[in-house]
């Protein structure tokens, strides 16, 4: 794997708002920004050709645009640019295999829209081996990113989450912001009554989940012991507290199971609901 971060463009709002957080978080890493661009029509380059009947200008010309900015905006950053004569789905996934992660442009609300030659951002967040992140358009009306504030993660606390708080410990050391560890919990329904939850049941509820999440986080504090962490329980389902917690955030960290023995690709209720719904740049990162 080389220290790259890789970001899909295609000219829309939504990639270009990807570039550039991309560029900010390579260069918080110290990392390379590779720009990709991937067109199954792009023509192969002719040895001699004039620039007027150059096929390729426009594909060029956005990937050239996006490195002069991110460069004005990072002078010490290194970035290349990659344009590929292929899938998008296919060559942002080849791409991810050599990525600390991938970046793409998410529409948010609704379906993951279209992106390059058509739905992209979903299948690659399904199936990347490798971390990916997507970001709002800056001028939606329902994205509210705020860099400064908390890195959040959505803990679900069933089986291990190592790859899951490594990347978001990470990410909060890198920006020097604390951790939020949100976790829900559903409440059974037999410790329901007519006018709520069972006080006796959902204190015990929320003991027994607060203890697991600390002892779950303790390792991590102790290997970050520079990031303040916050742990936040709630009697709630596990996509639901991460959304919530998400608010004022400035990334949103969630996990889904990597895919193994030729399981279907899916990325679980928790990211669905992040992908959706969450008002930040949303990290899925895949783990056993």
């Amino acid at each position: 794997m080389q220290s790259v971060v890789t970001v899909g463009l295609d000219g829309s709002p939504e990639s270009l708002a990807a570039a550039r957080w991309a560029a900010d978080e390579a260069d918080r890493r110290r990392l390379t920004l590779r720009l990709l661009h991937a067109w199954p029509l792009l023509t192969p380059e002719p040895a001699h050709a004039s620039s007027t009947v150059d096929q390729n200008y426009w594909a060029k010309r956005l990937v050239h645009t996006a490195r002069a900015e991110a460069q004005a905006r990072h002078p010490g950053l290194t970035v290349v640019g990659s344009l590929v004569a292929n899938d998008a789905q296919e060559a942002l996934l080849e791409a991810a295999k050599e990525s600390e992660m991938t970046v793409l442009g998410s529409h948010g609300l609704g379906t993951v829209e279209s992106y390059f030659m058509g739905e992209v951002s979903l299948p690659v967040v399904a199936r990347a081996e490798r971390p990916v992140v997507l970001v709002r358009a800056e001028g939606d009306a329902h994205a509210r990113p705020a860099p400064a504030g908390p890195v959040v993660v959505a803990l679900k606390l069933k089986g291990s989450c190592d790859g899951l708080l490594d990347f978001a410990f990470h990410s909060a050391a890198a920006r020097n912001v604390p951790l939020v560890a949100a976790h829900g919990r559903s409440v059974p329904f037999h410790a329901r009554v007519p006018w709520g939850v069972d006080h006796e049941v959902s204190e015990g509820l929320t003991r027994d989940a607060q203890q697991e999440l600390s002892r779950v986080l303790r390792p991590w504090r102790e290997k970050y012991p520079q990031v303040e962490v916050v742990d936040r329980v709630r009697l709630v389902n596990p996509a639901k507290a991460g959304v919530q917690a998400s608010e004022g955030a400035g990334l949103l960290v969630v996990g889904r199971r990597a895919n193994r023995h030729g399981r279907t690709p899916h990325i679980g209720p928790v990211a669905h609901a992040a992908i959706h719904h969450g008002r930040c740049p949303v990290a899925v990162v895949p783990h056993d």
